[in-house]
């Protein structure tokens, strides 16, 4: 069975999908939405990777990527809101919701590690 962080974490992977392919199409921007797409897409293979990770340090170590990944989508898509190539902030919440279960996550995980 899938954790909330699982689906989540690929749910925000196919919005992203989505939302460069739009960007892309309408907009004919292309650097940012690479990196967009690489970044917001490895936080949900990453979280994968975490479940069948070899023990806890492992584990934290598979969610800690993910967040990197996370805090890096941040990052492009406050550039391609501000910058008026996509208007919605809702996706940028998500990645914020995905940031913040993931910090938990690991803080959980480290405290259980003790």
């Amino acid at each position: 069975m899938a954790s909330i962080l699982q689906e989540k974490s690929k749910e925000f992977a196919l919005q992203i999908i989505k939302v460069c392919n739009e960007i892309r199409k309408n907009k004919r921007e292309s650097v940012l939405t690479n990196q967009l797409i690489r970044s917001g897409t490895s936080i949900g293979a990453n979280v994968r990777e975490a479940m069948y990770a070899h023990g806890k340090a492992d584990f934290i170590a598979k969610l800690q990527i993910a967040l990197k990944e996370c805090s890096e989508s941040e990052y492009w898509l406050e550039l391609l809101i501000e910058s008026g190539y996509y208007e919605d902030s809702a996706i940028l919440e998500r990645c914020v919701e995905i940031k913040k279960l993931l910090i938990s996550s690991i803080n959980t995980a480290k405290n259980n590690q003790k």
